[in-house]
């Protein structure tokens, strides 16, 4: 049996995600990787007790994109007619990526390494992304005579932007860690010795909060994405009523007003 590809590993209410296949730059090949992050997506989503998440690579990469091989060799993803690669495509990749937006809990990506085509993807598929200073990002699909099969067209603009989606499209040039600083894409920029302590940093922080806040949070967030005002207004309206009624917002708000007193 065949080394998962997505290593999982728990610290107290923090999952920390590692793409693990530093022999292919931790490429995206296979139909069974895809269905790792959308099972541990879904084991995130059911356990209460994860309140956020951190998405990184094993060393040299974080991800650098598809297997450039199987493209060649038309195998893999990219195997069959027309209409079985695009049937592949959904099944595959794209439900990959619907999980990985889906996922309840806020999501980080900590960019250990290059990010290209289909990882710069994956990164902006994530809530909050820091980047090592020796991170670099490509979407480098015109480059192969492709388009991004995982949805870069719609993350990519969410992230920095029509006009610099477009650029960055259409040149598929690299750029460094402090370009994507400068674009918004990444919130920071931290040595390579840094970055994994700052990421947990980050989501130990937000882990303090309760629970259910936080996945209202994420909610109102990502369908402000979509829905217009009146709509984000309404579903704001309906959770928060629940929210009022929780454990957990009880709690906190004696703990506040205890620290006040003090």
């Amino acid at each position: 049996m065949s080394e998962p590809f997505l290593r999982e590993e728990r610290r107290g209410a923090v999952t920390l995600l590692t793409m693990d296949g530093p022999e292919d730059r931790n490429a995206l090949s296979s139909a069974g990787q895809c269905s790792e992050f959308v099972d541990a997506c879904r084991r995130i989503n059911a356990d209460r007790e994860v309140k956020a998440v951190i998405l990184t690579g094993r060393d040299p990469a974080f991800c650098s994109g598809g297997n450039i091989k199987h493209m060649r060799s038309l195998e893999g993803f990219m195997a069959g007619p027309v209409e079985d690669v695009a049937e592949g495509y959904r099944a595959t990749l794209q439900q990959m990526a619907r999980a990985l937006h889906g996922l309840e809990v806020p999501l980080i990506a900590a960019v250990n390494g290059p990010a290209i085509g289909a990882g710069l993807d994956i990164a902006c598929m994530c809530d909050i992304r820091i980047a090592s200073d020796s991170a670099r990002f490509a979407e480098a699909f015109v480059r192969l005579g492709l388009i991004s099969g995982i949805g870069g067209a719609w993350f990519l603009p969410r992230a920095v932007g029509a006009s610099r989606a477009a650029e960055l499209s259409f040149t598929a040039r690299v750029f460094d860690a402090d370009e994507a600083l400068k674009y918004g894409l990444v919130s920071e920029v931290l040595p390579a010795d840094e970055l994994m302590p700052r990421a947990i940093s980050l989501a130990e922080e937000i882990a303090q909060h309760p629970a259910t806040a936080l996945r209202f949070c994420k909610r109102l967030l990502r369908m402000a994405e979509m829905a217009d005002l009146g709509s984000t207004l309404d579903a704001t309206a309906a959770l928060q009523a629940v929210a009022h009624q929780t454990h957990e917002h009880h709690a906190a708000v004696e703990r506040f007003l205890q620290a006040r007193s003090r």
